[in-house]
């Protein structure tokens, strides 16, 4: 089922902070946030967007235990940092899924993110190729004394 498109033709609209931390603990946004979704999971920095999401997740239950846990500060931060780190870990062993699972919320094919990092990766490995010719042929130039 494809949902209908957005009535902005598809113009990224950038969601307020209200509506982004509703889209941070797993909500849906309006129709009209659908490409900027798509940005969202499928940009350069999509990870580290992931990993910005999960912490702002992770930021309630550890004010939570610093604030209301009894007890000597350091335990309660040590405590803290613990689940942090065990919350980053589980976040970044299912970052594609959570990822893909967001697309597939706001309206678009399960697969597309995968489909978009695929190409992301193929067009940098390309990139990359190219200037590694490149650069062999400045060496190999240099080397003659053509330069």
């Amino acid at each position: 089922m494809q949902p209908a498109d957005p009535p902005d033709g598809g113009r990224v609209v950038r969601p307020g902070p209200l509506r982004w931390l509703q889209y941070a603990f797993g909500g849906r946004l309006p129709a009209r946030h659908r490409p900027w979704v798509l940005h969202d999971t499928t940009t350069r920095t999509w990870a580290w967007r992931h990993v910005a999401r999960s912490l702002v997740q992770l930021a309630v239950p550890v004010a939570l235990v610093l604030l209301l846990v009894p007890g000597p500060f350091w335990i309660r931060g040590m405590a803290a940092l613990g689940g942090v780190a065990m919350g980053l870990i589980f976040s970044v062993a299912y970052m594609t899924e959570t990822t893909e699972h967001r697309l597939v919320r706001a309206g678009y094919p399960a697969g597309t993110a995968a489909a978009a990092h695929d190409r992301a990766a193929q067009e940098r490995l390309a990139a990359e190729s190219v200037r590694k010719r490149e650069a062999a042929a400045r060496r190999a130039a240099r080397y003659r004394g053509e330069s």
